[in-house]
């Protein structure tokens, strides 16, 4: 990785319609997801901007109470930057990040990225017949 990149909890940095766009259009999870929503979501987490050279390449959200429970959401790479290590020092950022480390119980869904997330200890559930969820279908 360069010099000139930065993972920055800074607001004001982050690029919401690229943000928005991505998710949008190009994320298998949000396909289709209303930029109000998004915004909405992105206004009420805890969330991480990946840039380099001034340009953000990424993004992660942490869902927390900041005393016992996070859960990550909406973390991405740029296509054009996967490969190079940017996930893993996101990754490592929200786990060495000083306001999250009471959190004793972390979440996350993941597809396709299980090799990423086992290196920062996540695993698969153990018992998932306790897990519910609660699913509604947003217009």
């Amino acid at each position: 990785m360069k010099n000139d990149f930065l993972i920055s909890t800074d607001t004001e940095l982050l690029d919401t319609d690229y943000i928005v766009d991505y998710l949008s259009n190009q994320s298998y999870w949000a396909k289709g997801r209303k930029p109000k929503r998004i915004i909405d979501a992105i206004n009420h987490s805890f969330c991480f901007g990946v840039y380099l050279n001034n340009e953000q390449i990424g993004f992660a959200r942490v869902i927390t109470d900041f005393g016992v429970f996070a859960w990550i959401s909406d973390l991405f790479i740029d296509p054009k930057f996967q490969g190079k290590g940017y996930g893993k020092a996101l990754m490592k950022e929200i786990s060495k990040h000083e306001s999250l480390q009471s959190i004793s119980r972390w979440g996350l869904n993941t597809y396709d990225a299980h090799g990423l997330y086992e290196q920062f200890g996540f695993e698969k559930v153990d018992n998932p017949d306790i897990y519910m969820e609660k699913l509604i279908k947003q217009e």
